[in-house]
């Protein structure tokens, strides 16, 4: 069983094993491009790609929601994507670690 990797603070570190992770898991493609979109013209092959995206997308949530504190995950709880909590603690927080170091 792997651990899902614990953020303590320091973002550049978590992000790495945090990405490796999700890459482990086959589903790093998902922070890194989102939800991809239904068309009206979609095939139903292709939105059931699109609904699979979405299942995998909330186990992505959940691993993120696992490895952060409560007081993290009330900043984030109006993202709806991990893409968009991904990018939202990465604004936060990348910059922070290279703050404190001087």
């Amino acid at each position: 069983m792997l651990v899902i990797p614990r953020f303590n603070g320091h973002y550049n570190f978590w992000s790495m094993t945090m990405e490796n992770f999700l890459r482990t898991k086959e589903l790093w493609q998902l922070v890194e491009e989102g939800i991809p979109t239904v068309e009206t013209m979609s095939t139903e092959a292709y939105k059931k790609h699109v609904e699979d995206a979405k299942l995998k997308d909330l186990k992505v949530k959940n691993f993120i929601f696992q490895a952060i504190d409560m007081e993290i995950l009330e900043t984030i709880l109006d993202k709806s994507t991990s893409k968009a909590i991904w990018q939202s603690m990465q604004q936060k927080y990348q910059g922070s670690t290279k703050v404190k170091r001087a």
